[in-house]
């Protein structure tokens, strides 16, 4: 999922979904969510061919362990599962989601999915620095704190391992996508990410909505 909010939010719920504006507010004392567009499943992963956007994006058998925070659906999840060698943690606030990528695991006869519920803004990732190849970053750099994501996502991130940006396209007129005054430009999130220490390598322009940023943690 992914995050936002209007008294402050938490942020594994700020990329994914609503049919309208689902504002998904959690009621907990440390959370802030940023408001979160989250469609329905079907309708969510009509955006995306997530198959060809996991290659796009550099998420092969050349990759071990992989991060992602904020799995939602697990649109990218399950792909990323396929491609790797290794296992991917999968990191949500939503318990709902959590089920969910579980669920979409077992039917995929999947294995190395590993998902946990985590306030990773917060509470960080649970997981060891520099203990894994891959940090996916896919529709949540628009959460509140960015820089603290990126600095998570550093921190546990091998030397030479990538961390990969996706978000909507900075303009209005895309079907769905959190509002035009907490959506990140492509230069926004460089600017955070270069900020936090990585140097980027790569940007594509993911049509018909998105774009991506892949970055490195130089060694």
């Amino acid at each position: 999922m992914h995050y936002e909010h209007t008294g402050r939010r938490s942020l594994a719920q700020e990329g994914h979904h609503a049919s309208h504006y689902l504002y998904h507010v959690f009621i907990s004392f440390d959370m802030k969510v940023r408001e979160s567009d989250m469609p329905d499943e079907g309708a969510w992963e009509s955006f995306f061919k997530p198959y060809e956007l996991i290659n796009t994006m550099g998420i092969d058998h050349t990759i071990s362990d992989v991060a992602e925070f904020g799995c939602g659906y697990g649109t990218f999840t399950v792909p990323a599962a396929k491609a790797i060698r290794g296992v991917i943690y999968a990191l949500d606030i939503d318990p709902n989601m959590i089920k969910r990528v579980k669920e979409q695991a077992g039917r995929a006869g999947l294995s190395n999915v590993v998902a946990r519920c985590r306030d990773f803004l917060n509470g960080g990732t649970g997981l060891d620095g520099e203990s894994v190849d891959y940090v996916m970053l896919f529709n949540i750099i628009h959460a509140e704190r960015p820089t603290e994501i990126l600095d998570e996502a550093y921190r546990i991130l091998k030397r030479g391992g990538k961390a990969g940006v996706i978000h909507w396209n900075y303009d209005p007129s895309t079907p769905r996508g959190p509002p035009m005054a907490i959506r990140p430009k492509p230069e926004q999130c460089i600017e955070w990410a270069v900020s936090s220490g990585f140097t980027l390598v790569v940007r594509h322009d993911l049509k018909p909505y998105h774009y991506g940023l892949v970055f490195s943690k130089v060694v």
